[in-house]
């Protein structure tokens, strides 16, 4: 029998005191850097198998925008029609990436879109959903850190850069994706006359993003930021990639209203009254609302789908709180079952949580940040003590919220 010493890696044949470690197998012996680099090679290979099956998807394997659309009902409580065209969008996106070179010289063009909705309405939750059951890469990037190139912020460029880190920098992969560009109402020019001084962050960020939604080549920095002349570039073409925006545009009820109170001048006109919904009115926007507001015209002309989000009443902040997969409460339920405790909450609860919701005027964020108030107590004791029983009664969760300073989140 061979002694120890005289053990050799069986693929680059160092003994073992020429290694930091050497690993045996039954009949073989494999050294550290050996098994680092056949981990290299393997992850290299699932990047390169994950690659073909993403090239070799075809129309059948697509998810229709039904199934789509019943994916996101698993995860988000109505808004069902900001649901059917995210899905129509993302559908039509997957197809105009297989579309097939032809000769009628059509050509299917991507149709970008925004969504307006109140804060906490579910504009954020519903781009993470829909990346869940994506084939293609995804990236949720914020506008509020660009600024125009000179001034302190990230380049317009650095959207990319995100999509790019999602499919570990994969050019080809990359330039099939789709980015979600939260607060885009954050960039939107001071007033609704173009600038003549500088806007570092609104009209000259929205000129900026021209070429982005549109389709061009564009010089990416790797690791974001600003760029500069000695560094490397990766060049990306967003020709094929879906830009979906979202934003709370506080404030645009107001033009809108403005709007549709408009009467013509004269000694006739029109007595038919057309009903409006003053609860609601983010259901009646229109570009020409977007331009008041401040996004320019030709961004405008970039995102084709415009849909909104409506204000959650009570009831539905309730179902928020129980019915989705993910839903606040069940979170909670497993937190505590993992320290081996077992929670229940009375209904009455659920009401007492919506309620404080609405009177802060929170939308949905705010029943998590209501939810831990009752909750800080039991999560800082209990993991200590043995009780294994959290029962949540209203005068309980009563007596809590009256400890926690929820004046703090009242929003005026």
């Amino acid at each position: 029998m061979a002694r120890r010493s005289e053990d050799r890696c069986s693929f680059c044949g160092r003994s073992r005191n020429e290694v930091n470690l050497l690993i045996s197998g039954e009949n073989a012996f494999i050294c550290d850097e050996c098994a680092a680099q056949a981990n290299k090679i393997v992850e290299e290979a699932f990047r390169s198998l994950e690659t073909r099956q993403a090239d070799n998807l075809n129309l059948d394997d697509l998810p229709k925008p039904k199934d789509i659309k019943k994916f996101l009902d698993g995860y988000v409580i109505g808004q069902d029609d900001a649901k059917r065209n995210l899905s129509v969008a993302v559908y039509n996106h997957y197809k105009r990436i297989l579309q097939p070179r032809s000769k009628d010289d059509v050509e299917i063009e991507k149709s970008n879109i925004i969504m307006v909705g109140r804060t906490g309405t579910g504009k954020t939750l519903l781009a993470k959903t829909i990346a869940r059951m994506l084939n293609v890469p995804f990236a949720i990037v914020d506008a509020t850190v660009l600024t125009e190139a000179g001034y302190v912020g990230e380049d317009i460029e650095s959207i990319l850069t995100r999509l790019l880190q999602a499919c570990d920098y994969n050019v080809k992969q990359a330039e099939r994706g789709i980015v979600f560009i939260d607060e885009i109402d954050k960039i939107a020019r001071k007033g609704d006359n173009p600038s003549i001084t500088r806007d570092v962050s609104g009209e000259g960020v929205q000129q900026g993003l021209l070429k982005l939604l549109e389709g061009s080549k564009v010089g990416v920095p790797p690791q974001g930021g600003r760029k500069h002349p000695e560094q490397k570039l990766i060049e990306v073409d967003t020709t094929n990639i879906l830009f979906i925006c979202g934003g709370a545009f506080d404030g645009i009820e107001q033009k809108i209203a403005a709007r549709l109170n408009t009467r013509s001048v004269g000694f006739a006109t029109d007595d038919k009254q057309v009903q409006v919904d003053r609860n609601n009115l983010l259901q009646y926007i229109t570009p020409a609302d977007l331009k008041k507001f401040g996004l320019i015209p030709e961004i405008i002309g970039r995102l084709p789908i415009l849909t909104y989000l409506q204000p959650l009443d009570a009831e539905a902040l309730k179902r928020i709180l129980t019915e989705p997969k993910n839903a606040i409460t069940k979170q909670y339920v497993k937190l505590f079952k993992m320290d081996g405790i077992d929670l229940t909450i009375d209904p009455e609860v659920y009401q007492l949580i919506v309620d404080k919701a609405i009177e802060f005027k929170l939308g949905a964020r705010g029943l998590r940040a209501i939810t831990e108030s009752i909750m800080m107590d039991a999560m800082f004791n209990m993991p200590s003590e043995a009780e294994k029983k959290l029962h949540i009664t209203l005068e309980y969760a009563q007596k809590e919220l009256a400890k926690a300073n929820l004046e703090r989140m009242r929003v005026a």
